[in-house]
């Protein structure tokens, strides 16, 4: 059962800074919707070519990352001053664009374009993802759901039945769910798995941090059937 999920979105808005990397394009409509209302665009050199193919409706500045392999001379061209060149052989077109944001000062950043085609890619950019929340506040949007990251305590938007799964790499930190139906109290996982596959009951639930941690929270954007 789909729900109308433009509420529930719309807390998306809040990230004035979207990067599109080299996944399966964002064309699903609340993606595209995220897409014409940002302020600024990252593509990864290697997802340009289906940015241009797809054309989404947006005043936001462009910029497109990378080493421009991806890019035929027609595209660098047309690029201009908004190709920014990263020649770095130790990092992936991801990466290349969070460190671009990091260096103008884009602190709240949405993902997209990070599912799709090898599934190793996309567990590599969750892992990116993870690594670069230490530092920025950072969003992951893909056709089934979001992913957030936390590093304090925080309450979340949702909808009664939303599917929730909190990760944990933390060994040692305690957490707390509050407002979903499998509740936990001060608990430590030892497992990335063992938060996984609970359920929101009302328009918003608490994941409390009893300590210093970082935890992922994915909430889909659906009901499941």
């Amino acid at each position: 059962m789909v729900l109308d999920t433009t509420s529930f979105c719309e807390t998306l808005t809040t990230f004035p800074v979207v990067i599109i990397a080299n996944g399966d394009f964002p064309s699903f409509a609340p993606a595209m919707t995220l897409l014409q209302r940002a302020q600024v665009i990252v593509c990864c050199d290697g997802a340009y070519d289906s940015f241009l193919q797809h054309q989404p409706e947006t005043q936001a500045e462009l910029i497109v990352t990378g080493d421009g392999d991806s890019l035929s001379p027609e595209q660098l061209k047309a690029c201009g001053h908004s190709f920014v060149h990263d020649a770095s052989t130790e990092y992936n077109d991801l990466q290349k664009a969070l460190k671009y944001c990091m260096k103008r000062h884009y602190d709240r950043v949405l993902l997209l374009g990070c599912e799709g085609k090898r599934e190793d890619h996309f567990i590599a950019n969750l892992s990116i993802m993870a690594t670069y929340g230490e530092w920025m506040d950072l969003a992951m949007l893909t056709r089934h759901g979001v992913f957030n990251i936390l590093r304090e305590t925080a309450t979340l938007p949702s909808f009664p039945g939303q599917q929730v799964s909190v990760f944990s790499r933390d060994k040692d930190l305690p957490l707390t769910f509050d407002g979903l139906k499998y509740p936990v109290q001060e608990r430590c996982f030892q497992h990335l798995w063992e938060g996984s596959l609970n359920e929101a009951t009302r328009e918003a639930f608490t994941i409390v941090l009893h300590g210093k941690g970082l935890v992922v929270v994915y909430q889909t954007l659906a009901l499941s059937n």
